[in-house]
């Protein structure tokens, strides 16, 4: 069974390029959906929904948190495919 997860990515600084984030997620994740939203003081979150096997979410997070540029990930929403 397979699980589609949305994640909320947020860079470590203002400064760091996020859509060379969200190149090296779509790399290494099967990305289904990415945006590029405001969040606050020129800062912009990721959001990507990412389809993995019903086996958790800590190897897609530890996946997007050993990307360089990458400061928190969150999980915003999970359903079964």
């Amino acid at each position: 069974m397979a699980v589609a997860t949305t994640f909320k990515i947020m860079p470590e600084s203002p400064s760091a390029d996020i859509t060379e984030i969200e190149r090296a997620v779509k790399e290494k994740l099967d990305v289904k959906d990415s945006r590029i939203e405001p969040l606050a003081f020129g800062m912009k979150v990721l959001k990507v929904l990412v389809v993995t096997e019903d086996t958790g979410t800590q190897d897609a997070e530890n996946i997007i948190k050993s990307i360089e540029g990458v400061g928190e990930v969150e999980v915003e929403s999970q359903t079964l495919l």
